[in-house]
């Protein structure tokens, strides 16, 4: 079983893996890379979409007891039995703005995504479908070696979930058109 790093674009899944994985001397598999170098992202919209099955099935040849997998797209193409602890990274979409911004995000595809971190439509999902394999970590404000620190200590001790709602936040700084289309 793998230990597993997701959530939205821009929260540090990779940044951190890379990080966990020299610590812990596991090998990182990439699931956007694997994708991308098997061919299944296809343009639709101007949206990469993916062949989920497709991709499980690749996975599941690569996936050994020694790797730590990382991707967003990780609650939709593992199985419960490849997972040890799903570990699913959150951060503040105040935060995120400025992260997508620089990587030149379009501004529908800003709101989509700190949509998506608002209502943790990733943590649900993997909540949903790996149970009590999930923890949730809020990295905002950490640097990534607090950031690598608490993620060491999720993955030893499977405690410290944190439970993150961002929703609440933004109703509260009255910022829902911030985020969302009227």
């Amino acid at each position: 079983m793998s230990i597993v790093i997701t959530g939205n674009p821009g929260v540090g899944k990779h940044t951190i893996a890379e990080k966990i994985a020299k610590r812990l001397e596991l090998s990182i598999i990439d699931i956007n890379k694997i994708a991308r170098d098997s061919g299944l992202f296809e343009e639709n919209e101007g949206v990469k979409d993916v062949d989920t099955e497709k991709l499980k099935k690749i996975l599941a040849q690569k996936i050994s007891e020694n790797n730590l997998i990382v991707g967003h797209l990780a609650p939709y193409v593992l199985e419960k039995n490849q997972v040890k602890i799903m570990i699913v990274l959150r951060r503040s979409p105040y935060d995120l703005i400025a992260v997508y911004k620089n990587r030149k995000y379009s501004e529908e595809k800003i709101k989509e995504n700190t949509g998506s971190e608002i209502l943790g439509i990733i943590a649900h999902d993997a909540i949903s479908r790996f149970e009590e394999k999930i923890v949730q970590m809020d990295i905002t404000g950490k640097t990534i070696q607090e950031g690598e620190e608490k993620v060491i200590g999720l993955i030893s001790s499977n405690e410290g979930n944190e439970k993150v709602d961002w929703l609440d936040v933004v109703i509260k700084n009255n910022d829902l058109r911030k985020f969302f289309a009227d």
